[in-house]
């Protein structure tokens, strides 16, 4: 039985320094709901593992075993008291693509993903440790955070389109699975109808789900793919391979010079792990307004520490392209809301989060969920990214301040995606300086209103 709360009172947890153990069935009530939701979201996971192919050359077995490790420290979040749905960093993705593509396929690349991420995962304890986090990007103008945005946007888009990339391989399902996801994600049409539909406010909450599940029927029908061949058991990842191939015992430490130079791409990534980190904590505040029952405490502090410990224990064991984040945002919102419906609906925030990532966890384990889903992950991924591509576009247009900040935004953004997170910081620094020495903001100042139909 787990330990019942007081009233407005924080959930029961074991305090270890500046983290709040919570075991599930002791410290919070286990959500069948979200874990049987988690099981069926753990395929939307699974489009890791193509990038890991392309990128890194890694066979299918070594790549799930990275799959399953970084899923295993999903579980860490809750588990030291971060209320949250982790998941990748989904929008520097594509920058981090760029960066190792400067290297030589093989061993090399591997150490120039090794310095990347345990880079990050430092800077993150750093940051967790002295507090400093939130004053570094405050010192960032609009317009370079805006640049760096839009820049992965672009380059989520440019990866898909450039010539032999994924969009030549599966070109009509990618049309049709990206043209669901876009009506589905952003029609304020279907938001409107949404709303007068029971089974419409379902799909709506299942995020790319639905893509993925049309991608399985729509790939082999068009002979783009073939039609799924189900095998029954357990997955076998390849732990072993990969500790021996793939990490630094086997591919060797990185250099020196591969720190310095990943430098860059460690800031542009940052930047977009700490807007994770302002969106869980509205989301978390949002929720608390409605639940007054349950005291939600959610320290930036505290997650720096989880997410930076996790990227740099898997640039040890597990280098990962998509990264060690704060935040899957789509499934915190529908974590978050079913939340608000009440105690009997979800009794604690942290059992909603841990339960959905146990499911995503156990997913990888299932060997029909895996092989059901193994022909279609090329168009995952390129749904994925062109979704991605249209958040971070849009996000980073919001972001500007001035019709000035979008100008350097929009010139730094291409150079970002297509000279690396380098030239293109140093784009937008140069372009602060020239275009912004002077001026007086109040007279190039512009709004955005986005408006939805109810």
């Amino acid at each position: 039985m787990a330990m019942k709360r007081e009233l407005g009172k924080e959930q029961p947890y074991i305090p270890v320094g500046p983290f709040k153990i919570r075991v599930p069935f002791i410290h919070y009530k286990f959500e069948w709901a979200d874990y049987i939701q988690g099981l069926l979201m753990c395929a939307v996971c699974l489009g890791a593992v193509p990038m890991l192919q392309e990128y890194l050359g890694m066979p299918f077995e070594v790549a799930m075993a990275v799959v399953v490790l970084n899923g295993l420290f999903y579980c860490a979040h809750v588990f030291l008291g971060d209320p949250v749905v982790p998941g990748w960093v989904t929008p520097a993705i594509p920058l981090l693509m760029l960066h190792i593509s400067q290297y030589e396929m093989g061993s090399e690349r591997m150490q120039a993903l090794i310095a990347f991420e345990m880079s990050l995962g430092i800077l993150a304890i750093i940051l967790g440790v002295t507090g400093f986090g939130k004053k570094i990007v405050s010192i960032v103008p609009n317009a370079m955070q805006s640049g760096i945005i839009m820049g992965a946007g672009f380059a989520a888009v440019i990866l898909i389109f450039n010539k032999g990339a994924k969009f030549d391989s599966f070109p009509i399902s990618i049309i049709i699975c990206v043209g669901l996801g876009f009506y589905l994600l952003f029609s304020n049409h279907f938001k409107s109808i949404r709303e007068k539909n029971s089974i419409l406010k379902i799909i709506a909450n299942l995020g790319i789900l639905p893509v993925v599940a049309l991608a399985i029927i729509v790939g082999p029908m068009l002979g783009e793919t073939p039609w799924p061949q189900i095998e029954w058991g357990i997955t076998k990842p390849a732990f072993v391979t990969l500790w021996r191939e793939w990490t630094f015992f086997g591919v060797g430490f990185p250099k020196a010079s591969m720190f310095i130079e990943s430098l860059p791409t460690v800031i542009s990534a940052y930047i977009v792990l700490f807007g994770d980190m302002i969106q869980s904590q509205a989301l978390l505040e949002d929720a608390g307004k409605v639940r007054i029952d349950e005291h939600i405490d959610y320290n930036p502090n505290r997650s720096h520490l989880v997410f930076g410990l996790r990227n740099f224990v898997m640039s040890i064991i597990g280098p990962d392209l998509t990264m060690c984040g704060p935040l899957w945002a789509a499934m915190e919102v529908v974590i978050c809301e079913r939340y608000k419906h009440g105690r009997n609906a979800m009794d604690s925030i942290h059992g909603g989060a841990g339960s959905f990532r146990f499911g995503t966890f156990t997913g990888y384990l299932i060997l029909p969920i895996v092989t059901l889903c193994k022909p279609i992950l090329g168009i995952a991924l390129a749904s994925t990214m062109l979704i991605q591509g249209y958040v971070s576009v849009r996000v980073g247009v919001m972001k500007a301040r001035t019709f000035n900040d979008l100008g350097i935004a929009g010139v730094m953004g291409a150079v970002l995606c297509t000279r690396g997170a380098a030239w293109g910081l140093a784009a937008g620094i140069i372009l602060c300086l020239l275009v912004n020495l002077g001026n007086k903001p109040e007279y190039d100042v512009y709004v955005f209103e986005e408006k939805e139909v109810a």
